[in-house]
């Protein structure tokens, strides 16, 4: 199926979602995290409203059909620029447009957007207004606790409070607050203390509005748990480095009936998604890089990873190297059952 446009917007349910990750989640990996999971909400990675502006749109914005429902999420602090980009967005049809108030990056910091929006939640109110002006998807938007010192839940509330009376309904909470300065983004996301008292009361005191969880979630029971309180979870690094615990979304999350893919299974339908790229010309070790952990934990899953990493950068490297590292993971498991792997 080729990449095209969708004609209308899907059904979203935030019950379960899988974070905007830079360089992580393009459309490569999002297509193979919805073989695993049919219902779970993407995410792309964080796109700015100048590269929208000025930039590759179609390289930002393009993604397959079978994606649905995915969300887009812009950077950027202008409302002016940020309706622009909503509109250059809007044939696209993404089913929701998510504003970052959450990354901490000196870049991002540099740019005015990100966590430090936070500072200024009379901002982020005009630009949500300006932004679901002109989008027929909802609008919503992800941030922390907190910042540096102005971290109390009541500077928390002051922001939900201002941007939900702007008119948003949907907060994507990451439980930690941000350190903008003297901290990595990678260390953002470990050193600060997860808060999710803090979040859970915020759905207390803000029951009309729709509250989502994000941070240090590694596990199904996690996620149940955190359900408990709030209206939906999101998933990240977890979600990436071991996809498999995507397969059992649909059932235990959504109570959906259909049976959960085989990793084979999943594998297959990726092969055939890869072998239409490679026919347009992209390289499998962009696609590849995705699908590394799928055999996490499992007999020959090493040696699966290994010879991928080894062999999908080479020139005219093709659909034989997921053969032969198929191949080269069932060496390892000895007399146990192979499951055939067709393409």
């Amino acid at each position: 199926m080729p990449i095209h446009n969708s004609q209308s917007i899907h059904p979203v349910s935030r019950r379960f979602s899988i974070a905007p990750m830079m360089e992580y989640t393009d459309r490569f990996c999002r297509h193979f995290h919805r073989l695993l999971s049919r219902r779970s909400l993407l995410y792309t990675e964080m796109v700015t409203s100048g590269a929208l502006i000025y930039g590759d749109r179609p390289r930002h914005l393009q993604f397959h059909s079978a994606e649905h429902p995915v969300a887009l999420q812009l950077g950027g602090s202008d409302p002016l620029e940020l309706a622009t980009a909503v509109n250059i967005a809007s044939s696209y049809c993404y089913d929701e447009i998510n504003l970052n108030c959450g990354c901490p990056s000196d870049r991002v910091q540099s740019g005015k957007f990100g966590a430090i929006l936070m500072k200024d939640p009379g901002l982020v109110a005009q630009c949500f207004q300006a932004m679901q002006e002109v989008s027929t998807a909802p609008v919503t938007i992800k941030h922390r606790t907190g910042i540096d010192e102005q971290d109390s839940y009541a500077f928390l509330c002051d922001f939900v409070g201002t941007v939900a009376d702007a008119g948003c309904q949907t907060f994507i909470v990451h439980a930690r607050k941000a350190w903008l300065k003297g901290l990595s983004p990678k260390q953002n996301r470990q050193i600060p203390p997860l808060d999710y008292m803090n979040v859970y009361r915020l759905k207390k005191d803000f029951p009309q509005l729709e509250i989502i969880l994000n941070g240090g979630v590694t596990s199904l029971n996690e996620a149940k748990r955190h359900l408990e309180h709030i209206d939906g979870v999101m998933m990240g690094r977890e979600a990436y480095y071991n996809p498999y615990l995507l397969a059992e979304i649909d059932q235990e999350i959504y109570c959906d009936l259909h049976p959960k893919p085989t990793r084979e299974e999943v594998l297959e339908g990726f092969a055939i998604f890869m072998a239409e790229e490679l026919a347009k010309g992209t390289k499998l070790s962009h696609m590849t890089r995705h699908i590394l952990g799928l055999y996490q934990g499992m007999p020959g899953g090493k040696k699966f990873r290994r010879y991928i990493s080894e062999h999908a950068h080479r020139p005219n490297a093709g659909i034989d190297v997921l053969y032969s590292a198929v191949s080269a993971m069932q060496s390892t498991q000895n007399h146990t059952q192979h499951t055939e792997f067709k393409i």
